[in-house]
């Protein structure tokens, strides 16, 4: 017990030191997405654009638009030195999708000194949000993601991603070896957690992106992808423009964009696959679960035509070509040599519990293809895997989801 609490107090202090490392570097360079002006510091966790302040919380700038009321009072906890108070404004708000019931104050105060990302999700009051949040790194859309971010890399390009949820993708670039990586979400709570417990040295930024953006384009070519989000947003057409701008001849990446032509248990604003095209004209195409499949096969996935794509429950589209073989910083069937892996937490005694009716229902079917229903995993073959060491056993079992490369503080 005192080994664990010393861990989880060695992890908040390093998460505090990156806070404070890293809060010049998230701010440089941003603009207000109010008027368009450079953003300069006004005081400790403050920025002004000339006409109005805006907070900066757990190192995460605070750029919203049309919340007024909510801006100003996390700018007079900031003002207040009540940083904790700030943190509990912007957490209790949600995107306008958000149908669950609020958390209470009391939850909300409790989740600042959670221990784990499942106890904070839980006092967040994420619901379903948080389901998905904490078994994300056993869905088939993340090893779409995977083979996705594979076969079309980013090299040595900046990443910008877009509606980053809590830093899962972010979290898998650092780890291996992607320095330069942003990610801008709606919604701070989401934020948050990726800053505390997925993805602590990322650059974070809160901002609507069907608003203006308040990252200006770098000057220079960069990676933008949005995974599993943009069929959520409204004024697609403004939001891939405004990426391909920001990319400026990098590579843009849409992943997981829902069929309207095919119905399912997900809502959002889908659209058909010609008109996923007509976003991004030239893209080449592939069928979400052509990518999870190749990703277990260790094989390249196979591009799709629009035609191909009729019958499909989810598609990918990329602007750039695939980098030469070996340019490519994940390896769509192994994790990070070295890395400690633990068993899913999914397996309870050797069989698999889903964590919910609702996920069940959307990722169950495809994830039995490759979560058995009942496993035995020795001790050795788990030692070997906390040790990190990549035996074919352990590689075998990475690959199905069976071992995985969690969060510490999972």
């Amino acid at each position: 017990m005192k080994e664990t609490a010393g861990r989880a107090a060695a992890a908040d202090a390093a998460a505090a030191d990156t806070t404070a490392a890293d809060a010049a570097r998230a701010t440089a360079g941003l603009v207000s997405p109010g008027n368009g002006a450079p953003l300069r510091p006004c005081g400790p966790g403050l920025l002004s654009d000339g006409e109005r302040r805006w907070p900066v919380v757990a190192g995460i700038p605070w750029l919203r638009t049309g919340r007024e009321e909510l801006r100003e009072r996390a700018v007079r906890r900031v003002e207040e030195g009540d940083r904790d108070g700030a943190a509990l404004v912007l957490l209790a708000d949600a995107d306008d999708w958000w149908d669950g019931p609020a958390p209470s104050p009391g939850a909300l105060r409790a989740a600042l000194g959670a221990a784990t990302l499942r106890e904070a999700v839980r006092l967040l009051g994420m619901g379903r949000v948080g389901t998905y949040f904490l078994h994300r790194w056993s869905d088939p859309t993340w090893l779409a993601v995977l083979a996705l971010t594979a076969r079309h890399s980013p090299g040595a390009l900046p990443v910008l991603e877009l509606a980053c949820g809590a830093g899962h993708l972010l979290r898998e670039l650092q780890l291996r070896g992607h320095r330069d990586v942003t990610g801008i979400d709606v919604v701070f709570a989401k934020l948050w957690l990726a800053r505390h417990f997925v993805a602590p040295r990322a650059r974070l930024v809160c901002a609507d992106v069907t608003a203006p953006w308040p990252l200006p384009p770098p000057g220079r070519p960069a990676h933008v992808v949005c995974h599993d989000a943009l069929y959520f947003l409204p004024r697609k057409e403004e939001v891939v423009r405004r990426a391909l701008a920001y990319a400026d001849g990098g590579g843009v990446v849409l992943g997981h964009c829902h069929n309207s032509l095919v119905p399912g248990p997900v809502g959002g604003l889908p659209l058909d696959p010609d008109g996923w095209r007509a976003l991004l004209p030239g893209a080449v195409c592939y069928d979400d679960a052509d990518l999870t499949r190749a990703l277990l096969a260790g094989a390249p996935p196979r591009p799709r035509t629009p035609g191909e794509l009729a019958g499909c429950e989810a598609m990918a589209l990329v602007s750039a070509p695939p980098p030469p073989p070996g340019h490519g910083p994940l390896s769509p069937d192994r994790p990070v040599p070295g890395r400690p892996l633990r068993l899913n937490p999914l397996y309870r005694d050797g069989l698999l519990h889903w964590p919910e009716e609702r996920w069940h229902d959307e990722y169950g079917p495809a994830a039995r293809a490759y979560l058995p229903d009942r496993i035995r995993v020795s001790p050795a073959l788990l030692d070997d895997a906390r040790a990190g060491r990549l035996t074919p056993e352990v590689a075998g079992l990475a690959r199905r989801r069976v071992l995985l490369d969690l969060p510490e503080r999972w």
